[in-house]
């Protein structure tokens, strides 16, 4: 079976949440006798046919942005060349532009739809996307919502519960490398014994500033690993605040990450808005074992920290509840080594990327049969 991805940006331009979770279902989907294609945009250039990994993907050029939307002229054309070609079309959304390549090349093919999130920033805009984001959610054979958390609580699938599977994201621990002992002797030196670690892309609506305010007049060594459009703000905050024990450590090598993950005491994860949608970065510091602080926000955050179980979970844009969960957690050693112990086994039991890619391995078979049953009647 052939299955065609369909997402606004990819590897190796990009290595969000989101294109990690096309990798795994790429790479883990062979095993199921399903080969994937990807087809993304990209500024750096035009590409056709490129192996990476076990998978194919292709790049159309990136045009232009409208409203943090990428468009492109000539990926009209080759989304309907691959498309032709494929047995399940995979969007991945929210992405406008692709509800407009779906009806403009007009194919007909059973269609999976991976809801990663609300619009929640463009709501002005979103009045007038509205009515082609909903002909374009009738118009595909299945939508996949992440957790029941966010189908719960989303208006938007709320229409079409009839239609929704919930799969939950999942990693594959052995595609992380192992750190070498003397990059856990670097990092050990330089974050000390105890620290708590944030990974991730620097947005409005990962909470970050709300962290720094938490952070005020307490001796918690927090490393941030990340780099976003927020950075230079976060730092001029804590800057401005006196904070010494906030360490701003940008992007950093997968072996990096794995160290302080192995090295960190516990993973706080203050994303206050609906943005989040789940939190892959969350879900690695339950995969290696460690608590985890996240806020209630509605999403998938909370369907893999369950608050008192595998970690705390408090109110968003609460400064002083996320002090205080730090504060329960740094003077409990005993607790944060059970809790981080709960959320490995939540994760091997929930979360990994073969029970994901079955689950969705599954629905795609179901798509293509229902589809041949509605040809032959």
């Amino acid at each position: 079976m052939r299955v065609l991805h369909f997402f606004k940006t990819y590897y190796p331009d990009s290595f969000g949440g989101i294109e990690q979770v096309i990798y795994q279902l790429a790479e883990g989907g062979r095993q199921f006798g399903i080969e994937s294609e990807v087809l993304s945009l990209s500024r750096s250039g035009v590409a056709r046919q490129e192996s990476l990994a076990s998978h194919i993907v292709h790049r159309s050029k990136l045009d232009f942005y409208i409203a943090s939307t990428g468009f492109s002229f000539s990926a009209f054309r080759d989304f309907a060349e691959l498309a032709r070609q494929a047995d399940v079309v995979h969007y991945h959304f929210p992405w406008p532009y692709m509800d407009v390549v779906h009806f403009a090349t007009r194919i007909k093919k059973p269609s999976v739809l991976s809801y990663h999130s609300d619009i929640v920033k463009q709501k002005t805009l979103l009045q007038f996307y509205r009515p082609l984001m909903y002909r374009f959610m009738d118009s595909v054979s299945r939508i996949v919502a992440s957790s029941p958390n966010y189908l719960a609580t989303s208006p938007v699938l709320q229409r079409y519960t009839d239609k929704v599977s919930v799969i939950p994201y999942g990693l594959d621990k052995a595609n992380y490398p192992i750190p070498a002992p003397e990059r856990l002797s670097f990092w050990r030196q330089r974050m000390g014994e105890k620290f708590f670690l944030f990974v991730g892309v620097l947005r409005y609506y990962k909470g970050l500033h709300i962290l720094l305010d938490a952070l005020r007049d307490v001796d918690y060594h927090v490393a941030i690993v990340g780099t976003g459009p927020v950075e230079a703000d976060l730092k001029a905050q804590a800057q401005r605040l006196g904070l010494k024990n906030i360490h701003f450590l940008g992007a950093l090598p997968d072996e990096d990450k794995v160290a302080l993950l192995e090295l960190c005491y516990g993973v706080v994860f203050p994303s206050h808005l609906r943005s989040e949608a789940f939190g892959i970065s969350l879900l690695e510091g339950a995969m290696y074992g460690k608590p985890m602080i996240s806020c209630e926000i509605g999403t998938g955050t909370t369907y893999i920290n369950l608050d008192g179980d595998t970690g705390l979970v408090v109110p968003p844009t609460n400064p002083e509840a996320l002090r205080a969960a730090m504060h329960k957690l740094w003077n409990d050693p005993a607790l944060a080594r059970e809790m981080g112990s709960r959320a490995e086994q939540r994760y091997l039991h929930v979360f990994t990327a073969e029970k994901m890619v079955a689950q969705y391995s599954s629905l795609y078979r179901e798509v293509v049969e229902l589809s041949e049953l509605s040809n032959r009647t």
